[in-house]
């Protein structure tokens, strides 16, 4: 029974690992000829049909949820700020909460459920259906083709994306805090102005670039690895997502604790109120 069990466990264990390592074969190999695909004319023009499918189509989503967060982070404080004589500094919250924090995590998240599954079903259904052996026998690279363009659309839109899920998610917290519950305008702006520095914006998106980076490489890592079949290309979907969240947050943790450490290094611990 002992053996057995130490078996399945080595077994489980090599299989991650050779999964870990190729994985980073392939993250290695897309970041070599992202730089190259850059400067060429024909690799450019490939971009914007994925600029299209990754950013246009997904601001619609983006602008709905970030309004609808921003409300709802307003209907959740403004009783105790009220409580405790802040109810004009509710800009604050509002606005660091959305820009730290909400904005990349919500894009990213979003992305990866909308834009990450489309990209692994996408590739997963050219490898089951061969095409993407057809390419290399056509002496064309895949990786260069099908997933540059893909990872660098993630990088550069993802950003783009957050900035307008910041932008509604103020503006939702806004229109609670002001129409509704009655806070005066003037302060609710003049505490956001007073209070967002321009480190809390590019903090932001510092994290929503790591995101885009993990989004295009996991989607399309598992778009080119599914298992033959609908079902495998399901499954990769499924896997494509969970994946992409799990270490989205991971990241966020750590980019967090990084930023944090930096700022508090140069300007010293911020007072919020």
């Amino acid at each position: 029974m002992l053996t057995s069990s130490l078996a399945l466990l080595g077994r489980f264990t090599f299989v991650q690992l050779s999964a870990l390592g190729e994985f980073a074969v392939f993250v290695a190999q897309t970041v070599a000829r992202t730089p190259p695909a850059l400067v060429r004319r024909r690799d450019l023009s490939r971009l914007v049909p994925q600029g299209y499918t990754i950013g246009a189509l997904s601001v619609p989503v983006i602008l709905v949820t970030g309004t609808f967060v921003g409300m709802v982070l307003a209907v959740q404080a403004i009783e105790q700020f009220k409580a405790v004589g802040l109810a004009s500094r509710m800009g604050v919250i509002v606005s660091l909460s959305v820009v730290r924090e909400l904005g990349p995590v919500l894009a990213g998240v979003m992305l990866a459920g909308r834009v990450g599954g489309a990209l692994t079903a996408e590739l997963g259904t050219m490898n089951v259906t061969e095409q993407l052996d057809a390419l290399r026998s056509m002496g064309a690279d895949p990786m260069r083709v099908l997933v540059v363009p893909r990872f660098v659309a993630c990088v550069v839109l993802t950003p783009i994306l957050t900035l307008y899920c910041d932008l509604m998610g103020v503006l939702g917290g806004w229109f609670i805090s002001v129409p509704v519950f009655g806070v005066s305008n003037q302060d609710y702006w003049g505490f956001t102005k007073s209070a967002l520095e321009t480190w809390d914006v590019g903090s932001g998106l510092f994290k929503s670039v790591l995101f885009g980076a993990t989004i295009g490489l996991i989607s399309c890592y598992k778009g080119f690895h599914c298992r033959p079949g609908a079902q495998g290309v399901g499954q990769a979907c499924t896997e494509s997502f969970v994946s992409g969240f799990v270490v989205i947050l991971i990241l966020d943790f750590f980019a967090a604790l990084l930023l944090k450490n930096i700022y508090e290094s140069i300007w010293g611990f911020k007072m919020v109120f």
